[in-house]
């Protein structure tokens, strides 16, 4: 099993910056895909963005590509989501999540395994 704990979410002025961290513990392992959902009220979950643990290559949707930037950090565990420039439809539930593959996250929405999320508020 795999813990996930978000942190980082704050209430911020638009045009600011923010940085999601991800800690993963537990029965961690080297083949998988770390990355970052959101989440609207009454909206499901969008795929934003992840990271191929082992070999750093990321992936990200349409809507965030250029302003959002995904990394990790292998000797902490962490995977962290860079948010530039942020706007008021910015704001929302982030989730971080991992997956066994790519697809699973950017193609069907769903991950293996799921944190609680971290809530983002961007004020115009």
């Amino acid at each position: 099993q795999v813990q996930l704990v978000e942190s980082g979410g704050d209430f911020v002025q638009a045009g600011d910056s923010l940085r999601l961290s991800c800690t993963a513990s537990g029965h961690t392992f080297g083949a998988y895909y770390m990355g970052w959902f959101r989440q609207y009220p009454a909206n499901g979950r969008a795929f934003l963005g992840a990271v191929d643990w082992k070999g750093g290559m990321p992936y990200y949707a349409d809507s965030v590509k250029g302003r959002f930037t995904i990394s990790r950090e292998h000797a902490k565990n962490t995977v962290f989501q860079q948010m530039d420039n942020v706007q008021p439809e910015d704001t929302a539930y982030y989730y971080c999540a991992a997956s066994y593959t790519i697809s699973t996250m950017a193609t069907q929405g769903g991950a293996d395994y799921w944190g609680k999320g971290t809530l983002v508020t961007v004020s115009s």
